[in-house]
């Protein structure tokens, strides 16, 4: 049986995601705040699973126990592929570096590098250890590689994902595993981080009018649409390009 654990899965590209693999007959691990409704109808519908394990990725003790949690939910389960897709992540602090409180600082790492990191090395072992595949992939962003006024966190988080990913990806590779890790750059899409992100003001981050302007023009990607390039990417196995970062704008 093919199975995926997905974080950030009750709204935007997360759901979508979920949704889109539920309807390809792959089981899904839900983890979020808070819970999807719709997805247990879907997985019903598709003859499939769908199992949700709330908690708040921020927390370290959170994030050991519900791996934990998952994984005792995998033991026994015959697995053919594992998909482990860390697509939970947060823009806030929006603001100059020097404003910014350690504590927000901190959060904003623990959730955007911390937590999908442990995930990635977790599942990893734990492929290994039950000699099954796994595909990883850490969702990044254009800020990795262009810096934005008010996004020191945000665009330094999503630059450090995007070298572990590479990083580990190598490792896999040398070690002869068959495991893939790579990194999926969705774009600008239509979600609630960018209504965050047109809420701030011009003092907190200069380029919000261009962000209010995307939205104007309705210029943003939908998440159904993003996530059913991602999920054709994954769900080739044969032809998946381990440490590639991959840029949804290659494919619209």
């Amino acid at each position: 049986m093919n199975i995926a654990i997905v974080t950030g899965v009750s709204r935007g590209l997360g759901q979508s995601v979920a949704t889109y693999l539920l309807e390809l007959s792959v089981h899904v691990y839900g983890i979020a705040r808070t819970e999807a409704e719709n997805l247990h109808q879907i997985a019903k519908e598709n003859g499939v699973t769908y199992e949700y394990f709330p908690a708040d990725l921020s927390d370290m003790n959170a994030v050991e126990q519900v791996i934990q949690d998952i994984q005792k939910e995998l033991n026994g389960k015959p697995i053919s592929n594992l998909y482990v897709i860390n697509n939970a992540a947060i823009v806030q602090p929006i603001q100059k570096s020097i404003d910014i409180a350690t504590a927000d600082l901190q959060q904003h790492f623990q959730l955007n590098v911390v937590a999908p990191m442990v995930m990635m090395n977790k599942f990893l072992r734990y492929a290994a250890e039950k000699e099954t595949s796994c595909i990883g992939v850490n969702v990044t962003s254009g800020a990795a590689h262009t810096p934005f006024y008010g996004w020191s966190a945000y665009c330094s988080a999503k630059a450090s994902i995007e070298m572990y990913t590479k990083t580990v990806a190598l490792e896999q590779a040398k070690m002869g595993t068959t495991n893939k890790v790579i990194a999926f750059s969705p774009g600008v899409m239509d979600t609630n981080m960018q209504e965050e992100i047109r809420s701030t003001t011009y003092e907190q981050f200069i380029d919000v009018d261009t962000f209010k302007d995307y939205k104007q023009r309705n210029i943003l990607t939908n998440t159904d649409a993003v996530a059913s390039v991602l999920v054709d990417i994954i769900t080739d196995e044969v032809n998946v390009q381990n440490g590639k970062t991959y840029n949804v704008n290659d494919y619209f």
